[in-house]
């Protein structure tokens, strides 16, 4: 059999690695986009992978480098990991991420076939697909637990909170844009809000970006290396 050329670039090295003091924008349009990310902690060689809700701060009063903010339940898995290990890496993506229904292919339990769209719902697809920046984002850095009571965690927490707080409505000028917002305002399912990111025992992680790899949907990678201005960087709060 013919070997199949590759037409993607190579990405086991650094791929036009370039030094930054400020996210790139495309980045910065991924992180405003999505809803979720994926946070990665390992301890004694054994990976963690976690569904998160997470909130993008570009600055605040506490930091002049972006940052990236989350919550988590004190006991669990990946608190105990990023305590004894604070090396993080983060996924996040703009891609529409649904399965499109395939043609003679039926999973378990059997899945209706390809549904038909109107023309109308075609063009809100290709709008919605077309605004998105059609990248995946890994983002490595360190992990802290900000300090219970402190001023900096009462930050964080309200902006992470109004960050992850929708429409309850659902809809803006007679259109959809946020099925999770609609079920939660029914008292159905909020996206675990209530529970992971409103709770009263819950931690605030801020994760410290160190470097950035994106792909995009043709196979093209680009690195960046995130240093702020003046050269420094804090380390779990420490410079």
């Amino acid at each position: 059999m013919d070997q199949i050329p590759l037409n993607f670039e190579a990405s086991a090295g650094d791929t036009h690695r370039q030094t930054v003091t400020s996210l790139p924008p495309e980045v910065v349009q991924c992180l405003e986009n999505a809803r979720f990310l994926h946070l990665a902690t390992c301890v004694d060689n054994q990976p963690h992978v976690a569904l998160m809700n997470y909130t993008y701060i570009p600055s605040s009063p506490h930091s002049s480098a972006p940052i990236i903010v989350m919550t988590t339940n004190p006991s669990s898995k990946k608190t105990n990991n990023l305590v004894a290990n604070p090396n993080v890496s983060l996924l996040v993506h703009d891609w529409v991420s649904h399965r499109p229904p395939t043609q003679g292919r039926r999973p378990s339990g059997g899945s209706p076939g390809p549904e038909h769209r109107s023309s109308l719902a075609s063009l809100l697809l290709n709008l919605n697909t077309s605004a998105m920046s059609s990248i995946s984002a890994t983002i490595n850095g360190t992990a802290e637990l900000v300090a219970r009571g402190s001023d900096e965690e009462k930050y964080y927490r309200e902006e992470h909170l109004e960050n992850n707080t929708f429409e309850a409505a659902g809809e803006e000028n007679g259109v959809v844009f946020n099925q999770h917002a609609r079920q939660s305002a029914n008292g159905q399912e909020d996206g675990g809000r209530e529970c992971f990111v409103a709770g009263e025992e819950v931690r605030v992680i801020l994760v410290h970006i160190k470097d950035i790899r994106t792909s995009d949907w043709k196979g093209g990678v680009r690195d960046w290396v995130l240093v702020p201005e003046g050269g420094t960087r804090t380390v779990n709060g420490v410079r």
